[in-house]
């Protein structure tokens, strides 16, 4: 084999090897596909280097040209971006260049964001919107700053800690007003006793349906409220008419006398309006669980509240509406029910109000 065949084949074979070289830089840098040019705006560019990967929807659609300096100190850094044709139907007017790394500390590269619909198409030389990027160095100042507070945080706990052995140890010794408390027997016996008496009357009002529950949303002063339109027993029928309610939709609470839907009451309100009665009775059900005692409370107190509603609403006779709570009743739901039973008017000459008639 001659010399000159040898050096043919090295030289073909060197420049293959040169061929392939450009193919691969150009086909990253794009060199051999029709492209456009973005800018986008950076006050840093964090190690940001020319020929670096420019990406859209994460895949790389184009590489960084030229990184530019600005002319004065109030101006941002220029990054100018060659992309692919084919990213112009993602990228809009309102697309946005970050500055991304590859992990904490890897090659940084630009990701561009797809633009809306509605947006604007961009054009070559365009400059689109750009988010400042995260630079490592603050995020490791602002880790060492939370450190910092955490180590303060814990000496005041250790402080605090210190003064709480030296109040006990204080206490221990019968010094001050507590440490003399606990260790006077004497004393101690008398605030215990009080204590007690205390603690009996806070549990008899705790069991106090009434003041626990009623009172506070209600606003009523004592019980006798209740009942002061109450009548023993429900006149005989027949009835001219009843409505009835669910009391599960009508309170806001199965243990409540707060109404939370009182427009379903506005049918019985225009009904005595507009209609003669004798007597209108508020009836009240609870269901068959829970203490007795607090359940007939419970009743009186939803009876009454729903008179309040349709005297204080409705043009009537409010002498002529009263009230029962008949507690549990197994003709009742679990979350009991209100009926407004009303009773013909008697042949006397009065209006549905109860006032003597005009006729």
């Amino acid at each position: 084999m001659s010399n000159a065949f040898r050096l043919g084949v090295f030289v073909f074979a060197a420049l293959c090897v040169f061929a392939g070289g450009v193919f691969l830089i150009g086909s990253k840098q794009f060199l051999f596909r029709s492209t456009y040019r973005l800018n986008a705006q950076f006050p840093n560019v964090v190690g940001l280097t020319d020929g670096a990967e420019v990406r859209v929807g994460g895949i790389h659609q184009g590489t960084v040209r030229r990184i530019d300096l600005p002319h004065r100190p109030d101006q941002k850094v220029t990054v100018e971006m060659d992309l692919q044709n084919a990213t112009r139907n993602v990228i809009k007017k309102d697309s946005v260049a970050y500055i991304q790394a590859e992990g904490l500390v890897g090659d940084k590269y630009v990701e561009v964001s797809f633009g809306s619909n509605q947006a604007a198409a961009v054009n070559s030389g365009d400059t689109i919107g750009s988010e400042a990027p995260l630079e490592i160095s603050a995020l490791v100042k602002k880790a060492d700053q939370i450190l910092n507070d955490m180590q303060g945080a814990v000496q005041n706990v250790d402080v605090t800690t210190e003064n709480l052995k030296s109040v006990t140890s204080k206490i221990n010794q019968g010094k001050g007003s507590v440490g003399a408390l606990l260790n006077d027997k004497e004393l101690y016996r008398h605030v215990n006793a009080g204590a007690t008496a205390f603690q009996e009357d806070m549990e008899a009002l705790k069991h106090n349906f009434l003041i626990r529950g009623f009172f506070k949303n209600r606003g009523y002063e004592d019980s006798s409220s209740l009942t002061k339109h109450e009548i023993a027993r429900l006149p005989d029928g027949p009835y001219s008419k009843k409505f009835a309610y669910d009391a599960k939709s009508m309170f806001t609470k199965p243990d409540s006398a707060k109404l939370k839907n009182q427009k379903q009451l506005n049918e019985a309100g225009h009904f005595l309006e507009e209609n003669r009665f004798g007597l209108a009775v508020v009836t009240a059900y609870s269901g068959m669980k829970g203490d007795s005692d607090e359940e007939r409370q419970l009743t009186q107190a939803r009876a009454a509240v729903v008179r309040d509603y349709l005297v204080q609403n409705f043009k009537l006779d409010d002498t002529k509406v009263k009230t029962i709570g008949l507690g549990k009743s197994e003709e009742a739901e679990d979350d009991g029910k209100i009926e407004i039973v009303i009773s013909p008017a008697a042949s006397n000459g009065t209006s549905g109000r109860g006032r003597p008639s005009t006729k």
